[in-house]
């Protein structure tokens, strides 16, 4: 197999594999085996029937959708591992040859973590808390309650943006509409549970079509760069999760069965709590 590798400045990669015709026949030949040991021929006991008899049960298509299936992430996982890639996402798939007794043509596109410039973000939350709890009442803003005036808060969301403020970072185009995607399937899957369709719902809220993707980009992009930029932020800061913080949150489970269920997610639930960890972090400052 032959690889050639595009990288693109927003980390996205373009890999183009050349795969050789022996490769496709060999799984070809694999996918007919397995799939004529379940082919039942009148007069024939199952998977004894004559290759030459059976195979003409077999429907070509199916067998080289199975085929695709069997040599694409095989070759896929070369080509990283050759490479040096470390993806982030699945790869979108394109065939652009893919004809009998030819080599066949893959062009698969994914992409890698893209670094974020984080900026002044301690200065930047900084200055917003200190405008915030500095706040002074002056007549005629706003109503002012003698008997309980509480102190103002600093919220997440003002962190988060003033955080969002300072990141500097080029997401990937795949990831980004891969996030945009889900968005839309979301969308979707909510308006069914409502009896409505899409154009319906968009109709209700004076949206279209363009604006809800437009809309839907600029949250995948806040949401993506405040991602990245919370996961730097833990690398910098040396923000970690230990064993005893999970043992802390699976004491929580209300029951064995949820409990499983947490263990068997471990990856995600540090996850989580790295990033919980690194909020608490901000803060803090």
């Amino acid at each position: 197999m032959t690889i050639a590798i595009s990288r693109k400045d927003d980390h996205t990669i373009e890999l183009t594999l050349t795969i050789p015709w022996a490769t496709i026949k060999t799984a070809y030949e694999d996918v007919v085996t397995h799939a004529l040991e379940t082919i039942e021929v009148p007069g024939f006991r199952k998977g004894k029937a004559p290759r030459k008899i059976a195979e003409e049960k077999l429907d070509r298509s199916s067998v080289y959708e199975e085929v695709v299936k069997k040599v694409i992430p095989e070759a896929y996982n070369e080509a990283i591992t050759n490479e040096k890639i470390r993806p982030i996402v699945n790869p979108q798939i394109e065939l652009h040859d893919a004809k009998e007794e030819k080599d066949w043509v893959i062009k698969l596109t994914t992409c890698e973590k893209p670094s974020v410039t984080l900026g002044e973000y301690k200065k930047a939350i900084q200055d917003v808390k200190a405008s915030v709890e500095n706040k002074i009442w002056t007549p005629g803003t706003e109503p002012k309650d003698e008997k309980k005036e509480e102190k103002p808060k600093v919220t997440l969301d003002m962190i988060l943006k003033a955080l969002f403020g300072q990141i500097k970072i080029s997401l990937p185009s795949i990831l980004l509409q891969q996030e945009v995607n889900r968005l839309l399937s979301e969308l979707i899957d909510q308006t069914k549970k409502l009896g409505l369709t899409v154009e319906q719902y968009l109709a209700s809220t004076q949206r279209n079509a363009e604006s809800i993707k437009d809309e839907y980009e600029d949250q995948a992009k806040r949401t993506l760069s405040l991602e990245f930029a919370l996961e730097e932020i833990a690398d910098k800061e040396g923000i970690f999760v230990s064993d005893d913080d999970i043992e802390t949150v699976l004491k929580t489970a209300k029951n064995d069965e949820e409990r499983k269920a947490l263990e068997k997610d471990k990856y995600y639930l540090s996850s989580i709590l790295r990033r919980q960890k690194t909020l608490d972090f901000l803060s803090a400052l």
